[in-house]
């Protein structure tokens, strides 16, 4: 079983270390695995970020460095990080998911975003650092909530007018300066559904790279309210019993293990009754 420990050093790579090679939003992926040595890429690194450090697979250093395709030593195929993240288990997924978010923060925090001067890696911890400022740009996290609202046996799932996909999902959005998410999810349901909701209880968590959110779900119930839809957000919502369910995205996202979840409840509470 592959052990992922994501974790900051300044250090240079060895010729033997391991790298993730990308290319814009995709994985520049090797014959076997998604690593390549150091000694591999470096002689189709491209641009000026790079390689930076962002954790140990199975007790190995692991950097991200941004190559070329055509360049890079071995035949390489190009996944798109979406696609990646659902093909891989927990380890490797959250080795690429780490390493995409540290580096669109290493791209993105090239200057100060005080005074414009070039920033540099900070000595003690993962930080690029202002000298003139003294101020130290941390890697920059997104919170936003995901709901599964129940309603007797049945939960809500909406179809989002802002994707192709055809699939239903959850309730989301970004939690706002000085709000609990407690707070910010019912404020979703509100502005998305015009539902309101009770009983709002924290189910579980997962990093979502794109390009930096942290996505933090929950349960709820339903209050009162009928299904009034922000029509720029949500193209179509009902509700579904756990067995008569449109195509949902899959348990390895966050929201399909919400409605997996809510599925078990409910189902659950119905043979025991």
């Amino acid at each position: 079983m592959a052990l992922w420990t994501p974790g900051w050093s300044p250090k240079e790579p060895d010729d033997d270390d391991l790298v993730l090679a990308i290319d814009g939003d995709a994985v520049l992926k090797p014959d076997v695995g998604w690593l390549e040595s150091w000694r591999m890429v470096v002689p189709s690194m491209q641009g000026d970020i790079g390689p930076v450090y962002v954790g140990q697979m199975n007790g190995k250093p692991v950097y991200v460095a941004q190559a070329d395709a055509a360049s890079l030593a071995g035949s390489t195929e190009r996944v798109p990080l979406r696609e990646a993240l659902l093909m891989l288990e927990d380890a490797p997924a959250e080795m690429l998911g780490t390493a995409f978010q540290v580096h669109q923060w290493w791209r993105d925090h090239r200057f100060c975003g005080r005074c414009g001067e070039l920033t540099v890696l900070h000595p003690l911890e993962r930080a690029k650092w202002c000298e003139p400022c003294g101020i130290p740009w941390y890697p920059r996290l997104a919170p936003c909530v995901i709901v599964v609202i129940r309603r007797g046996e049945r939960m809500l799932l909406a179809r989002s007018s802002r994707t192709k996909r055809h699939f239903f999902s959850l309730i989301a959005g970004f939690v706002e300066p000085g709000e609990t998410i407690e707070a910010a999810v019912a404020r979703e349901v509100k502005e998305e559904t015009g539902l309101e909701v009770s009983g709002v209880r924290y189910h579980s968590s997962q990093p979502w790279p794109f390009p930096h959110q942290l996505m933090l779900g929950f349960f709820a119930d339903y209050a009162g309210g009928e299904l009034v839809l922000q029509e720029d957000e949500i193209a179509e919502a009902d509700w579904f019993l756990p067995g008569d369910m449109p195509p949902v995205p899959p348990v390895t996202t966050i929201s399909g293990g919400l409605i997996q979840a809510m599925a078990r409840e409910i189902e659950g509470q119905e043979a025991s009754s």
